[in-house]
């Protein structure tokens, strides 16, 4: 098959946090698949067809490239941050598996891309700076009951944690019950972090005590980072530093 596609992703927001890589494939591509905001990213020219999405259909987007690909269309599926975290890599293995066997023949190849948790880490400091670990606080594709129990033996770990989509319009009680869990377990002095749009000309950091943190700090644009015992936060004028020493002792 002469087709292709590339999952690749396109960071955080700034386009200087584009991956020449990723570069490369949106200038060969003849189609770009992804979600509205996503593809909105990508500049227009001659010979480029973009497709846009909305949110919630990854597998029917998947579908799609794969179709065309096997076509003979060059393709690139965008994802924010990087593509295989909570993103449009699995969506696109989950079709392949599950498709006819002929498009296991296609060149498929996944770009990656920085994450927004490894984004807003990096403006903070250092809060992944030991163990940590990444959860997606969406309900959407995973019941609550699982998302409670991760947090907790997570937080019961001492990990740090990232979390992914907090909270939204349609899900407004999830963000305030996995806060109250953390409390739980890790108590109220526990350093967390709430990084908006970071690296577009919204950012905004945040670092309040675990017991000062409100549901309302977060929204699906808004990375969390909770830090673990360990996490230590440094003074100093203007902005904070964040950080999780190397050592568990």
């Amino acid at each position: 098959m002469t087709g292709w596609i590339a999952v690749a992703g396109l960071g955080p927001g700034t386009e200087a946090l584009i991956t020449p890589e990723v570069s490369e494939a949106l200038s060969k591509a003849t189609d770009v698949i992804g979600y509205i905001p996503y593809v909105a990213r990508v500049a227009e020219r001659p010979g480029l067809t973009l497709h846009t999405s909305d949110n919630r259909v990854e597998l029917d987007r998947a579908i799609h490239a794969l179709t065309l690909a096997a076509e003979g269309r060059k393709v690139v599926i965008v994802s924010s941050g990087d593509p295989g975290v909570f993103a449009m890599a699995s969506a696109l293995f989950e079709a392949l598996e599950a498709g006819p066997f002929e498009w296991r023949a296609l060149d498929i190849r996944v770009l990656p891309g920085i994450t927004a948790m490894l984004a807003a880490a990096a403006k903070a400091g250092a809060p992944l700076g030991h163990d940590f670990c990444a959860i997606n606080l969406s309900d959407n594709l995973k019941p609550w009951p699982l998302i409670e129990r991760r947090l907790r033996l997570a937080a019961q770990a001492d990990f740090a944690m990232a979390f992914y989509n907090p909270r939204s319009k349609s899900r407004p009680n999830g963000f305030t019950h996995a806060l109250e869990i953390l409390r739980e377990e890790c108590g109220d002095d526990r350093p967390i972090l709430f990084a908006r749009a970071v690296s577009t000309p919204e950012e905004s950091l945040r670092v309040v005590p675990l017991g000062q943190a409100t549901p309302d700090m977060a929204d699906m644009r808004t990375m969390v980072i909770v830090g673990s015992s360990r996490t230590r936060l440094i003074e100093r004028p203007g902005s904070p530093i964040l950080y999780t020493p190397r050592s568990a002792e």
